[in-house]
């Protein structure tokens, strides 16, 4: 009787080992990549919450807001339950959101490498939906705190663990495609709000009625279907025995002066290098560059062209209703051709990284993208839409593209054995840019406004110094060198490291290299579908939407 007992006991955790994900011979790598989409595309909604906050302002009012009293205080608002609650307090969520991802990466990731793909996406999957179901109570109970902690801390920790859950396993299992298969997987995070968005708009229309906007049903219809997504992609996860590769796949020579070692740091070294600050600086700049400008990416273009979208020559502050309306319509066209940009920038600077190397891919990133942020306010000057937005498409792009290719220059400089958890502390940047990107933009706007500049003219000041930063990211790009011999996990160091991280040979052997067995090929197509086709539907939603910038 207690042997059955403690058997079952053990037999959920074993289950979700990493000693019971070792793939064997004939394996499927193009398995893994759709696991990794399917997590990465729920958890991804993160960036689409938005379209929540204005159905969330009068949820109570339904119609029109139910205002709180004038002399309310904050606390008094937070935990009242007879007034609505204002964009500025559900907004937290958002912020909450990547604070918790970035702290949760960095704390866990760790852990990550050690417990396997698997047990993080399971843990992904219940803070994440655990989190919206929580949130659906905060909405039906009417008490944001819910909201805050469900969403914003529960499932900002999912948000965390599910983004970096793939990391490592993907690039051990395409050494030879590091940056594509990363991109692959990061390119869903970016396309999760044109999946989720359309979603969430169609079942709040489902469910609303003459006394609910519709939202906590919602959330928990959500938290539901990504459940099912969320455990599918990691139950589909599997690890690469130690010493497998790629069937005629060779690795790169050993050099004292290439950028991709074959050996290892360990977490706790790396981030004390110069390189890993370096890189640190390198992503920050490059997404403070990018998330500042995507943020005002609406009231950006409507403010620099305002008429000219019309083809009258108005200033912003000349249209009438009507034609803030039309041209907000426009913007928001706008806004979807740079999440196409974001997400496709994701695959393909990734996948380019592969052939010109990593370093030499954000040279790029930071080379054009200081042309381009200094030559847009001239474009914005003389009117030239099409040339505007183009330059911003391609800037949005290396946005992108910087997210997916950082994983990839990780396992480069420091090695793949612990590259999960080394991604994980260097996604604080992530956070820091998410402060500093916004605030620059944002604040210095205002700022311009109140001395007097015009609309049209707000933002050059501020995409010039936004150039200046990417001038930065260039110089410690070209700073960045080999690891030094002195960090490196020596051969006893990584065994050990090895065996607490249960990697170990498929069969009790090492495996050199094998092909996928072509059986397997019909279970590889049909789970690219299953994640393909609502991706495929998102993009064509946003196309549509895209439509209106061009008419």
């Amino acid at each position: 009787m207690s042997t059955t007992v403690a058997g079952g006991a053990d037999s959920a955790p074993a289950f979700l080992s990493k000693e019971r994900i070792i793939a064997k011979p004939g394996f499927n790598r193009w398995l893994v990549p759709p696991a990794a989409l399917a997590i990465h595309l729920c958890i991804g909604m993160a960036y689409g919450f938005s379209v929540f906050w204005i159905p969330l302002s009068k949820a109570l009012g339904v119609t029109k807001a139910v205002a709180c009293p004038a002399d309310m205080s904050f606390i008094s608002q937070v935990f009242s339950s007879t007034c609505d609650w204002p964009i500025s307090m559900l907004g937290w969520i958002y912020t909450l959101f990547f604070i918790f991802l970035g702290c949760s990466a960095a704390i866990w990731g760790g852990w990550l490498e050690h417990a396997g793909p698997r047990k993080a996406g399971v843990v992904s999957a219940l803070c994440w939906c655990g989190g919206l179901a929580i949130s659906a109570l905060g909405v039906y109970t009417h008490q944001i705190v819910l909201m805050w902690l469900g969403s914003g801390v529960i499932g900002g920790i999912g948000l965390g663990l599910g983004y970096i859950s793939p990391v490592s396993t993907l690039i051990k299992w395409f050494p030879d495609k590091r940056g594509m298969a990363t991109g692959m997987a990061i390119m869903g995070f970016g396309g999760g709000a044109m999946v989720g968005a359309p979603l969430a708009a169609a079942l709040m229309g489902h469910f609303a009625t003459p006394t609910s906007v519709g939202v906590w049903q919602s959330f928990a219809v959500m938290a539901l279907i990504y459940f099912v997504f969320m455990m599918a992609g990691a139950l589909l996860y599997r690890v690469p025995p130690t010493g497998w590769k790629p069937e005629g796949w060779t690795a790169p020579a050993k050099s004292t002066k290439a950028m991709i070692t074959n050996r290892h740091v360990h977490v706790s070294v790396a981030w004390k290098t110069p390189q890993f600050r370096l890189v640190w600086l390198v992503l920050c700049l490059n997404v403070s560059a990018g998330i500042g400008i995507l943020g005002m990416a609406s009231p950006l273009l409507q403010e620099v062209f305002a008429g000219k979208l019309l083809g009258n020559n108005l200033t912003f502050s000349e249209l009438d209703a009507g034609q803030l309306a039309q041209i907000a319509a426009i913007a928001a066209g706008f806004t979807g051709l740079l999440s196409l940009f974001n997400i496709g920038g994701r695959f393909f600077w990734a996948s380019f990284s592969d052939y010109i190397g990593r370093k030499n891919t954000y040279f790029v990133f930071f080379a054009l993208g200081v042309v381009l942020y200094a030559l847009v306010p001239t474009l914005g000057h003389v009117g030239s839409v099409a040339l505007f937005a183009a330059a911003f498409c391609v800037v949005l792009s290396m946005y992108g593209g910087g997210f997916a290719t950082v994983p990839a220059y990780l396992a480069d400089l420091f090695g793949t054995q612990m590259v999960g958890a080394i991604h994980g502390r260097l996604l604080t940047a992530w956070a820091a840019a998410g402060v500093l990107g916004p605030v620059l933009v944002n604040y210095l706007r205002e700022y311009q406004l109140s001395i007097g500049v015009p609309r049209a003219s707000v933002y050059d000041i501020t995409l010039y110094i936004l150039s200046g930063l990417l001038v930065l990211g260039f110089i410690c790009n070209a700073l960045v060198r080999p690891v030094a011999d002195k960090y490196f996990m020596t051969d006893e160091q990584l065994k050990a490291e090895q065996a607490i991280g249960h990697d170990k040979g498929a069969g009790g052997s090492t495996v050199l290299e094998w092909k996928a067995d072509p059986s397997t090929k019909p279970f590889a197509v049909v789970a690219w579908l299953v994640v393909g086709i609502p991706l495929a539907w998102g993009i064509w939603v946003t196309l549509q939407k895209t439509a209106v910038l061009f008419h």
